[in-house]
């Protein structure tokens, strides 16, 4: 659930990572015109790269498409991930505060406790703003 929407994760295109012919990790995502929306990312274990590669995969995917922007929604809670997005560029456009809160009304199996023992209340949105692949090599030529 992402933005009040229910998605299907294996109705959706992904990126794999893998590590000695093992799967690793997972990255789903949407595009639709010119915008790709992440929304799941998945790692077997933490603290070896795998999130940071397949987010990467996904812009460069986002770049072949020329798409202009990659977004995500994450939660309150997530700070290591909300880290990571901004280490990549990413920037917070929009907090949707006790949409998480809604969201478990629906699915009350959405837990009430998170990371760090963080309260989970709210939706943060981060976006990318990426060129297309083109105009990527076309300014590094300039």
């Amino acid at each position: 659930m992402s933005c009040g929407k229910v998605y299907y994760p294996e109705d959706l295109e992904g990126i794999i990572e893998r590590h000695d012919d093992e799967m690793v990790g997972l990255l789903t995502m949407r595009v639709y015109g010119k915008d790709m929306e992440i929304l799941t990312v998945n790692s077997v274990v933490e603290g070896r790269r795998i999130g940071t590669s397949l987010i990467l995969a996904a812009i460069e995917e986002a770049r072949k498409r020329a798409c202009r922007r990659v977004w995500l929604v994450t939660t309150n809670d997530n700070l290591r991930a909300v880290a990571l997005y901004q280490r990549l560029g990413f920037r917070i456009i929009e907090v949707h505060v006790g949409a998480v809160d809604e969201a478990r009304e629906i699915k009350p199996q959405i837990p009430k406790t998170g990371a760090q023992g963080i309260e989970v209340h709210d939706e943060i949105v981060l976006e990318l703003r990426i060129k297309p692949y083109a105009q990527a090599e076309e300014s590094k030529e300039h």
